[in-house]
């Protein structure tokens, strides 16, 4: 197989797993990874094997892998993230979002953390989120559109 083969296998494996279907990406993007490697084809078969296997620590290292080759790809924070929600991760992987929206602005890590609902932060910082003077100032500075 060619040098052009590797980029369409690779290709057609990310459109998969961008739609959701992670199962036909792992295909692709496992045929891919006997030809060849990249850090983004690490990112999302790391995704992919997390996802499909449920082999998180495998997933997780590739991931991180990828993101030691290429620090300022946000993709590959994404990919951590979603193999970090699969694993029950859920901090973990917002941090992780968080962290890729600072490399660039990316579509999908936004989409995620939507998914995910972010929260305001509490009226009164220096107190707990479940303090009552927090959830009250909460409740009343919503209903007055101050927030």
């Amino acid at each position: 197989m060619s040098n052009q083969d590797f980029r369409q296998l690779v290709k057609r494996g990310i459109a998969a797993a961008d739609q959701g279907n992670t199962l036909d990406a792992l295909l692709h993007l496992e045929t891919a990874a006997r030809l060849g490697s990249t850090p983004t084809l690490a990112s999302y078969l790391g995704y992919c094997v997390a996802r499909e296997r449920r082999q998180f620590k495998a997933g997780t290292g590739l991931c991180r892998q990828a993101l030691l080759k290429e620090p300022e790809q946000a993709v590959h924070y994404l990919n951590l993230g979603r193999v970090l929600l699969a694993a029950d991760e859920k901090r973990l992987a917002i941090t992780t979002f968080q962290r890729g929206l600072k490399r660039g602005r990316h579509r999908l890590i936004l989409e995620e953390l939507k998914k995910l609902g972010m929260r305001k932060p509490p009226v009164v910082p220096f107190l707990s989120r479940g303090h009552s003077l927090n959830k009250f100032l909460g409740m009343v500075f919503t209903r007055l559109q101050m927030r």
